[in-house]
Protein backbone atom coordinates (compact mmCIF):
# COMPACT_ATOMS: atom_id res chain seq x y z
CA UNK A 1 0.00 0.00 0.00
CA UNK A 2 1.14 3.12 -0.94
CA UNK A 3 1.83 6.03 1.32
CA UNK A 4 0.74 8.62 -0.78
CA UNK A 5 -2.22 7.13 -2.34
CA UNK A 6 -2.86 6.12 -5.88
CA UNK A 7 -0.43 7.63 -8.16
CA UNK A 8 -1.99 9.30 -11.10
CA UNK A 9 -0.39 10.56 -14.62
CA UNK A 10 -1.52 13.95 -14.21
CA UNK A 11 0.87 16.87 -15.90
CA UNK A 12 1.64 19.15 -13.02
CA UNK A 13 5.28 20.83 -14.41
CA UNK A 14 4.51 21.76 -18.21
CA UNK A 15 0.88 23.58 -17.82
CA UNK A 16 2.67 25.58 -14.69
CA UNK A 17 5.56 26.73 -16.80
CA UNK A 18 3.63 30.01 -17.51
CA UNK A 19 3.25 30.71 -14.30
CA UNK A 20 6.85 29.72 -13.07
CA UNK A 21 7.89 32.39 -16.05
CA UNK A 22 5.78 35.39 -14.86
CA UNK A 23 7.01 34.40 -11.31
CA UNK A 24 10.57 34.70 -12.47
CA UNK A 25 9.61 38.10 -14.31
CA UNK A 26 8.16 39.77 -11.92
CA UNK A 27 10.93 38.82 -9.51
CA UNK A 28 13.35 40.54 -11.60
CA UNK A 29 11.39 43.61 -12.10
CA UNK A 30 10.90 43.67 -8.37
CA UNK A 31 14.49 43.33 -7.68
CA UNK A 32 15.68 46.00 -10.22
CA UNK A 33 13.33 48.16 -9.01
CA UNK A 34 14.44 47.67 -5.36
CA UNK A 35 18.17 48.47 -6.53
CA UNK A 36 16.89 51.77 -8.11
CA UNK A 37 15.29 53.01 -5.09
CA UNK A 38 18.05 51.88 -2.95
CA UNK A 39 20.55 54.34 -4.98
CA UNK A 40 17.85 57.52 -4.85
CA UNK A 41 19.15 60.81 -2.47
CA UNK A 42 16.37 60.29 0.49
CA UNK A 43 17.90 56.65 0.74
CA UNK A 44 21.25 56.78 0.01
CA UNK A 45 22.76 57.58 3.69
CA UNK A 46 19.94 55.69 4.97
CA UNK A 47 21.70 53.22 7.67
CA UNK A 48 19.40 49.92 6.65
CA UNK A 49 20.49 50.99 2.41
CA UNK A 50 23.46 47.51 2.38
CA UNK A 51 25.24 50.42 -0.79
CA UNK A 52 25.26 52.89 1.97
CA UNK A 53 29.16 53.60 3.10
CA UNK A 54 29.39 53.16 6.88
CA UNK A 55 29.78 56.30 9.22
CA UNK A 56 33.11 56.43 10.81
CA UNK A 57 33.23 56.92 14.36
CA UNK A 58 34.62 60.22 16.22
CA UNK A 59 37.98 60.11 17.15
CA UNK A 60 37.66 60.50 21.31
CA UNK A 61 41.02 61.95 21.79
Amino acid sequence: MSLLGRKYPAPVARPMLPFFAAGLIVLYGVNGFANVLMNTPEFKNDPRNPNAKPVKPEESH
